[in-house]
């Protein structure tokens, strides 16, 4: 085995590459402290900084996991071209006093004969789950592993990934894992844009293409204040808005229920409105909650 695997510290930060040790490490560490827990998969951005600012500020101990997990990605998707910078990312985590970084080898997490996975029925069957064939079995699977190695008290998770956090928090209740999910509001550039690693991949006119996603959310949070709550009024402003570029090939735009994502003709208490497209070969993900509280 490389010698990466040696846990080595940058100054109080400890960066752990085995199961093992990170297992051995928890189970002291549980004992006088709480854990919090914040898996990424790394290229990290000031969204990740919020979740892990939130960490620190609700536990003892803060761990950051970076992982690209493969089984989440499907045969045409950009794993390979995802991008990667551990250096980078390890130098933003010690910067916000990060305790450990777990940054465990892909065939140490799956073995050549790994063969469980863990499936969360019906909110796999919605939004990004209808284009993305078992994306959320490869989230739920690698989650379920992450707890179970890293052994937080709880688990901090973006609101811009909205199925995911639902799906995560349906996990934990199913099964009984004793772990608080926490749900932290989606941080946004300066220009209004949902904060993602797949920014990068975006020229500078296809950035100026993708705010109209922030531009169609606040269009439809303004007329649902002002009293619109036929979700096909709704949808249809939200599409006039995105088609004022060329270039944005809508997946879908969705106003469901925000626990079940059951589409609704009228929103009467609470519902997400979610959006995803693809400008050039990007694909992005943005949602607002659309409530009166």
């Amino acid at each position: 085995m490389s010698s990466l695997t040696t846990p080595t510290h940058i100054t109080n930060m400890k960066i752990v590459n085995t199961i093992s040790e990170m297992q051995k490490l928890s189970d002291e560490l549980r004992k006088t402290k709480r854990i919090g827990f914040v898996p990424t998969m790394g290229y990290l951005h000031e969204g990740h900084m919020s979740l892990i600012r939130k960490a620190k500020e609700l536990g003892d101990i803060t761990v950051a996991s970076i992982f690209v997990n493969p089984i989440q990605f499907g045969p045409q998707e950009d794993l390979a071209k995802y991008p990667r910078d551990f250096k980078r990312d390890a130098a933003l985590l010690k910067k916000e006093k990060t305790d450990i970084i777990f940054h465990p080898f892909t065939e140490d997490m799956y073995s050549h004969d790994f063969s469980t996975y863990v499936e969360v029925e019906r909110l796999e069957d919605f939004l990004c789950g209808k284009t993305r064939a078992g994306h959320f079995v490869g989230v739920a699977t690698v989650v379920t592993k992450l707890f179970n190695i890293v052994k937080p008290h709880f688990a901090v998770f973006g609101q811009k990934d909205f199925q995911q956090l639902v799906i995560i928090e349906k996990m934990v209740r199913d099964l009984n894992m004793d772990i608080e999910i926490i749900g932290h509001p989606t941080v946004r550039e300066h220009d209004g844009l949902a904060m993602s690693s797949r920014n990068t991949y975006l020229s500078k006119s296809e950035r100026d293409k993708a705010l109209l996603i922030n531009r169609s959310l606040k269009k439809a949070e303004r007329l649902f204040l002002e009293g619109e709550r036929r979700t096909a009024t709704l949808k249809k402003e939200v599409e006039g808005v995105l088609r004022q570029k060329e270039g944005i090939n809508i997946e879908y735009i969705e106003i469901c229920d925000s626990h079940t994502f059951e589409d609704l003709d009228t929103i009467k208490n609470r519902a997400v409105l979610a959006i995803a497209c693809r400008i050039g070969k990007t694909r992005l993900i943005d949602n607002t909650i659309l409530t009166e509280a």
